[in-house]
């Protein structure tokens, strides 16, 4: 299996520390992991993942969340949210009670098995166990392996709440819920389920909600469960910081050829490109194969060990360029996408904001281009206003030091 250092070579990246990095990485206040007091065996896992020093999100939240208060973290994509509450999850939990004392809430498949990989990386010199159950897969196996000790549960909401109202899923000593990406949890497909799933869960429990957006539904539901909650926001100008927004003017039936200028144009490590349907990629993805790039492609219809199989070989650099839809945009996690391609432009700020944070993951520089139609003309201006940035016009060459040191 290939390691870290080997798909960075066969994608042709610089070595870590030869990358530049935004501040919103790099402006720390210079504490280090060991500053916490964490186990030993928790700081050999932290340093084996290569975490060096803790970002500003993780410098925040790490000791907020070992002290057992509620938080509201608000810190943009990429930035190391998921070791921020992985970290301290991790630490809190007693390997020696066989009981689930950590529930980790994701909205997406994906996230889920991103998210309980690096909690089992972080645990692997401590005997704690880690289970990933999420819609899609076996309910009888979820149930079997409920039957084992498990201290740590990643799920999407759905089957969780299924398990715990049949009995098999026992929250009752859980103590510790995150829920990343808390946005879109606590949207009206998945509020309902989130409030039920809080109902198994005792009264002395921690509620931590991490996300890079915070709508008005947030509020109400901070207002209901959290007490005295700690906030911390890390977003004030740093909603885009280290992508490049450019975008192209251009007709439908242009698209595919400019598209194909675009990847003969520029220097990629990886790249996502997004559409509005799940047709849409399909097409796009058998086109970009036609014109000769090696391509993959993902989306909500298509079976989830086929997803699986994407995910996981995109990830580990098999194929340099990914058409999706809108599935991909949440916390998913690829530090080698450099450039990211609305080949459909967004119908709103939100998703636009989370789909070109798919770029300049962990303070690093990238591109993101915007192919416009006429029609795309209003919602590009009202984007630029509602995340007050500013979308350029392409021009002729590209210079690399904007996406690729």
């Amino acid at each position: 299996m290939a390691t870290n250092e080997d798909w960075k070579q066969r994608l042709n990246l610089p070595p870590k520390d030869a990358r530049v990095r935004t501040e919103d990485v790099t402006n720390t206040k210079g504490n280090e992991f060991e500053d916490y007091f964490l186990k030993r065996e928790l700081l050999m896992g932290i340093f084996e993942k290569g975490f060096e020093k803790p970002s500003p999100i993780q410098e925040e939240s790490i000791p907020i969340a070992l002290a057992g208060r509620d938080i509201l973290a608000r810190a943009k994509n990429g930035t190391g949210k998921t070791a921020a509450f992985c970290i301290p999850v991790v630490e809190r939990v007693d390997p020696t009670r066989p009981v689930i004392q950590a529930l980790l809430l994701v909205p997406t498949r994906e996230l889920a098995l991103q998210t309980a990989q690096v909690c089992k990386e972080l645990s692997k010199y401590l005997s704690i166990e880690v289970m990933v159950t999420t819609g899609g897969t076996s309910l009888k196996d979820d149930i079997m392996r409920l039957y084992q000790t498990t201290h740590i549960v990643v799920a999407t909401p759905g089957r969780v709440v299924d398990l715990a109202s049949k009995g098999v899923a026992r929250l009752n000593e859980c103590r510790m819920l995150v829920m990343d990406e808390a946005d879109k949890l606590l949207s009206p497909e998945f509020q309902p389920v989130v409030e039920q799933l809080i109902g198994y869960l005792p009264d002395d429990r921690q509620i931590m909600l991490y996300s890079a957006t915070f709508p008005v539904t947030v509020k109400a539901f901070k207002e209901k469960f959290l007490r005295k909650p700690y906030i911390i926001n890390l977003m004030e100008e740093l909603t885009l910081k280290g992508v490049t927004q450019f975008y192209a003017f251009v007709e439908e039936k242009q698209k595919v050829h400019c598209l194909n200028t675009l990847f003969s144009k520029l220097r990629i490590n990886q790249s996502i490109i997004f559409c509005n349907s799940v047709n849409r990629v399909e097409l796009l993805a058998k086109k970009i194969t036609e014109l000769g790039y090696s391509c993959y492609y993902i989306h909500a219809k298509m079976l989830q060990s086929h997803r699986n199989r994407v995910f996981h070989d995109f990830r580990n650099g098999h194929c340099r360029n990914l058409v999706s839809s809108d599935l991909f945009t949440r916390g998913i996690d690829i530090q080698s996408v450099n450039v990211v391609i609305n080949f459909d432009f967004p119908k709103n700020a939100e998703t636009y904001l989370h789909r070109v944070g798919r770029s300049g993951r962990f303070g690093h520089l990238g591109l993101a281009v915007n192919l416009i139609t006429y029609d795309d003309r209003i919602n590009l201006f009202k984007i630029e206003q509602e995340l007050g940035t500013e979308i350029k016009p392409i021009p002729a060459q590209i210079e690399e030091k904007l996406y690729c040191i």
